[in-house]
């Protein structure tokens, strides 16, 4: 069976304020920050005893981020969430080939915590009528779309990137931290603390569940979360002539 793989990380010396050095590669260019590949590292470089399980610190593109390494899981918080302009729906509906029938709730706009993604909601039936168009979502520009129905709780996610070698992911960090920042720029969620759940890489036959937090400040969001487990599935050797 053919996997897509999405992002291969390299562990680096640590800077100064840092447990350790990050850089991530999908298979044609290189991001300043990512959420699976970052909670992954950690709980390699763990099982390894390269860092001690508990806080940690994380230098990548996005700066200094958190890292707690549990026992069975990594917490790994976001970089400062930023929001931006609304983005026209008709475009990024025919690139996913969808209609306005699809939408459900706010429209369509960029938001992030370290990477910002085009968010875009709409009715659960339309997350498996997705028909991408490849080429027409690079042509909009950005880092891509994440597509989501959400019951106030739990989001259940398509992510598409855009641009990067990658068709579709099946578990997409920056993507649900950047989701708490939309969701409060959206007023879909109001101030305080919340907990919600995204759950993602259902139609590609490898689900994944990732469980975020976000604080809501004055209708921002002021802090970001994203907690994951990982499942060894390979390992290898390279050989340094």
């Amino acid at each position: 069976r053919e996997f897509n793989l999405s992002e291969t990380a390299f562990p680096m010396p640590a800077p100064e304020g840092a447990t350790y050095g990050l850089r991530i590669f999908t298979p044609t260019t290189e991001l300043p920050f990512a959420g699976h590949p970052s909670v992954g590292s950690a709980s390699v470089l763990q099982r390894l005893g390269r860092i001690a399980a508990g806080p940690n610190v994380q230098a990548c593109g996005a700066g200094l981020l958190d890292v707690l390494v549990g026992a069975d899981d990594v917490t790994l918080s976001g970089g400062t969430a930023t929001v931006g302009a609304p983005v026209e729906p008709g475009p990024l509906l025919a690139a996913l080939g969808l209609t306005t029938a699809d939408l459900d709730g706010p429209g369509p706009q960029l938001a992030g915590a370290g990477l910002e993604w085009t968010y875009l909601l709409v009715r659960p039936q339309a997350l498996a009528a997705i028909r991408l168009d490849t080429a027409a979502l690079a042509a909009l520009g950005g880092n891509g779309v994440s597509v989501s129905s959400w019951d106030g709780r739990t989001a259940r996610n398509r992510v598409f990137p855009a641009g990067v070698g990658i068709a579709e992911d099946p578990a997409t960090g920056s993507a649900a931290l950047g989701f708490g920042a939309y969701l409060a720029a959206t007023g879909l969620l109001t101030d305080g603390s919340h907990e919600y759940v995204v759950e993602q890489g259902v139609e590609m036959g490898r689900p994944s569940t990732l469980r975020c937090t976000v604080d809501v400040v004055g209708g921002a969001a002021t802090g970001t979360t994203v907690t994951g487990r990982t499942v060894p599935i390979a390992k290898g050797e390279i050989r340094v002539p």
